[in-house]
């Protein structure tokens, strides 16, 4: 069942013109709703831009504006809409937590976490929704952390994606795959590295 699914983001990253805004699409989406397969999508287009069918420099580009885009909608959600949305959004044990665990670190270490949690699968939404919620000054303590969040994590997972693609150029679900075990484990250093300093 994965290897379907995998199959058929590849199929639908391919090399038209439609994929840079699909791409894009789902770069804003991931924001508001983490279910959104952003990073596997980044990854999937930089294998394809290995393969020539795509531009390494516009999928890099559009991951990051789909990023940046979706964590300021993200941000408005959280400052315009707050309680109700928490309520509705942020009911469950675990969304509670990282809610809590994102208001305790802006408020102890400052905005660079919009950068580390960029990388910490749903992180990105509860840091970027709490900083909306405790209206965190958005022209210089949140737009430009979020800004190189974006770059870097577009840059990490497009090149991530290009040079597996490079090694792999003629079996992109091996290449995929391989690329996605790193990044889970780039992932699970940072929260272990989270946990260690907690």
């Amino acid at each position: 069942m994965l290897l379907g699914f995998l199959q058929s983001l590849i199929d639908l990253l391919t090399g038209s013109l439609w994929t840079y805004p699909i791409l894009f699409g789902i770069c804003v989406g991931d924001a508001l709703i983490p279910l959104f397969p952003s990073e596997t999508a980044v990854i999937v287009c930089g294998i394809q831009a290995a393969r020539g069918q795509l531009s390494l420099e516009a999928v890099i580009a559009c991951g990051a504006a789909g990023a940046f885009i979706g964590d300021n909608l993200c941000y408005a959600v959280g400052r315009w809409l707050g309680t109700p949305a928490v309520k509705r959004f942020f009911r469950g044990e675990v969304a509670q937590r990282r809610l809590d665990w994102a208001r305790n670190f802006l408020k102890d270490r400052g905005s660079y976490v919009l950068v580390v949690a960029r990388f910490i699968p749903g992180g990105r939404t509860a840091t970027t929704f709490t900083a909306g919620l405790v209206q965190l000054r958005w022209l210089t303590r949140f737009a430009p952390y979020i800004f190189v969040a974006a770059i870097l994590w577009s840059c990490y997972a497009a090149l991530l994606g290009y040079f597996g693609g490079r090694v792999f150029k003629d079996q992109p679900i091996l290449a995929l795959l391989v690329a996605f075990g790193i990044a889970a484990s780039v992932t699970l250093g940072v929260e272990g590295w989270r946990r260690l300093r907690r």
